[in-house]
């Protein structure tokens, strides 16, 4: 999507001082983690409480690719001459940013790396990489006494999701990671003073307002986490949140799926149990990075490979199958095609298909998308704090993802894939579950009851 940062420009034109910004950045693929300073006997050395728990509870292991990228090797990196961007431990890579080719050269002699792949080059001088102003925020959004969801009730009763609502089961407990392109106004918008934000972090610039940048992020937020009986209730409106920016709108570039695995680790450290991500990728500024329908299968795309880890973490991934169903691509996105997580297509109220969503199956033969939920005039809040409506597998995978988290409230002692898995068969397809609808769309309730009949 598309980048600026001209504020400092105007700072070092006042104070006559020249600085070149970086313009190219790779990523560093490492071999190995054999210099850690860390042991898998110790793992309260690398990984939070939460973390640590989540694990012991759905009796996963905790194995290398928990192991942080080894420092001495970070280190010798950054002797280089280039400045660290961000790091993945699961992928084991190191991302940089610098202005000269022959620095990765060097880099890439270097014994322990493995290779090296040029994932962003600036978009040039006359582009903006930092947003600079923001929408007038109204709040006077429409009261609808005849309801506590507001105009959204259509959205989540197609799931039965109210159900689980009216049994006490809002999300409370349950923490859920938004990872997005920015969030705007969500800090001014009255109709959001009810959520719970634990807190907000920028992976593509950490110098940006997260609050001032694109709307699309404010608005995913906004069906999950509304909490303003007769305004708008999202489906898990007692949750807790973070909200994380992965996605540069300035540009579209490799480096994204970057961020974006550092975002998910940094989810996993901060005791996430949810993580919703309305992005998906398959074309690029750089047209050799372009996708082919051979690389969906869940380990080409870095951010694919990341994702098929997330429930072998304890943590259900629920993200946007795409929205290329009527262009020529007509594919699923990834991260969508990564294996154990819950691929979300697109439908109208009515349950009839949105004819932009995006279709599979996976390049391995998976059913993809796993399910679908509303996507076509999907009720939001945006930028000046009133309802509207939206269009998208970018909605229909945070409705859904709300829901995930109450049902899983409701279903404490099931894994990450159990929850999936739950959830899949829950699907009104379920029996023939096809590549337009996967399993169909869920039934929450019916969920939760075989949970509590077959224990």
């Amino acid at each position: 999507m598309r980048k600026a940062i001209f504020l400092l420009s105007l700072i070092l034109f006042a104070t006559g001082v020249s600085a070149q910004q970086d313009t190219l950045k790779y990523r560093i693929s490492l071999k190995d983690k054999a210099a850690t300073e860390y042991s898998l006997k110790h793992p309260e050395k690398f990984l939070s409480d939460k973390a640590i728990e989540r694990r012991k509870r759905q009796n996963l292991p905790i194995d290398s690719t928990d192991l942080p990228v080894c420092c001495k090797y970070i280190d010798e990196i950054r002797k280089q001459g280039v400045r660290i961007v961000v790091t993945g431990k699961w992928d084991n890579f190191v991302t940089v940013s610098c202005n000269d080719t022959t620095l990765i050269d060097r880099i890439a002699a270097l014994p322990f790396v493995r290779s090296t792949e040029k994932v962003w080059i600036a978009p040039g001088a006359d582009k903006p990489s930092v947003a600079t102003k923001r929408d007038s925020a109204i709040n006077q959004p429409k009261i609808y006494p005849d309801s506590i969801y507001g105009p959204a009730v259509a959205q989540i009763r197609l799931s039965n999701g109210d159900k689980l609502h009216e049994a006490g089961y809002k999300g409370r407990g349950m923490t859920i990671a938004v990872i997005d392109a920015g969030f705007h106004n969500a800090d001014k918008i009255t109709a959001l003073q009810n959520t719970r934000v634990l807190g907000a972090k920028d992976f593509v610039n950490p110098q940006a307002d997260i609050y001032a940048e694109s709307s699309h992020g404010l608005s995913v937020f906004s069906c999950i986490g509304m909490n303003q009986p007769n305004v708008m209730t999202g489906t898990a409106p007692e949750a807790s949140f973070w909200l994380l920016r992965s996605e540069d709108e300035y540009s579209e570039h490799l480096v994204e799926q970057d961020y974006w695995a550092a975002a998910v680790e940094f989810a996993d450290s901060v005791g996430v149990d949810v993580i919703n991500t309305s992005l998906g990728y398959y074309a690029f500024d750089d047209k050799s990075k372009n996708y082919e329908y051979r690389d969906l299968d869940g380990r080409r795309a870095l951010m694919s490979r990341q994702a098929s880890r997330i429930a072998d973490k304890g943590m259900v991934l629920v993200c946007s199958a795409g929205n290329a169903g009527s262009g020529t691509w007509k594919k699923i996105t990834p991260p969508g095609d990564a294996d154990n997580v819950l691929t979300v297509g697109a439908i109208d109220k009515k349950a009839v298909l949105a004819p932009f969503s995006s279709i599979g199956n996976t390049a391995d033969g998976r059913v993809k998308p796993d399910i679908v939920a509303v996507g076509l005039g999907s009720d939001v809040i945006r930028t000046d704090g009133n309802q509207g409506r939206a269009n998208g597998t970018s909605f229909s995978s945070p409705i859904m993802c709300g829901m995930v988290a109450c049902l899983w409230q409701a279903c404490p002692k099931l894994t990450a894939k159990e929850i999936i898995e739950l959830v899949r068969s829950s699907g009104n397809r379920a029996a023939f579950p096809d590549n337009i609808y996967g399993y169909g769309v869920p039934d929450m309730w019916k969920a939760y009851n075989d949970y509590k009949n077959r224990r």
